[in-house]
């Protein structure tokens, strides 16, 4: 059985053109691979891990949902949206690792519906953008050069490497499970 989003595509190429259609085919690009891993897996087995790491497909795909969701709310709001790493608790780093596994309850068809959503509010984020050289200040922190700030150019190039370097994280899973490809 195939599950319902794992290779529909989100981009509208006739609604959009240049920088934007470029970053956009992109990102849609990787996001099918990403979905692709997913394919005829039950839920079981979109949590099971196949690897020593914690990752498992449902897993990577709620990351990579949240990456996106919060980058794209950073396009719009600014640095609160990516909030104060230095202050983070026990509880908002676990909350961090549980987008990382499938929980008790979640589905993996409710994970790829809320990856849809998620990736149909970004291409029209994009799309809407008067300008992709928005830029805004990034928070503090060891990850980034200080001082910086990142255009929504800039950021688009971000999700579009986190979804690309995670699709073949999933491969890597997908293939140990069962031996599947997302390629095949």
């Amino acid at each position: 059985m195939t599950m319902p989003g794992t290779d529909t595509t989100t981009f509208d190429q006739a609604a959009t053109t240049g920088e934007r259609a470029d970053l956009l085919e992109s990102l849609d690009h990787h996001r099918t691979m990403l979905r692709r891993t997913a394919r005829d897996l039950t839920d079981e087995q979109a949590g099971l891990r196949t690897t020593a790491s914690e990752l498992c497909i449902g897993g990577i795909i709620k990351h990579v949902t949240a990456v996106e969701r919060v980058w794209a709310a950073f396009i719009q709001d600014g640095p609160a949206a990516l909030g104060d790493f230095t202050t983070m608790s026990d509880e908002d780093l676990a909350q961090r690792a549980d987008e990382f596994r499938m929980l008790p309850g979640e589905t993996l068809a409710g994970i790829l519906a809320a990856y849809a959503e998620v990736a149909a509010a970004t291409d029209a984020l994009v799309r809407a953008l008067p300008d992709l050289d928005v830029s805004h200040p990034l928070p503090a922190a060891p990850w980034w050069e200080p001082g910086g700030s990142w255009t929504a150019r800039r950021v688009m190039l971000h999700v579009i490497g986190e979804t690309s370097q995670h699709a073949g994280h999933a491969d890597i899973i997908r293939e140990s499970l069962d031996g599947a490809l997302s390629m095949a």
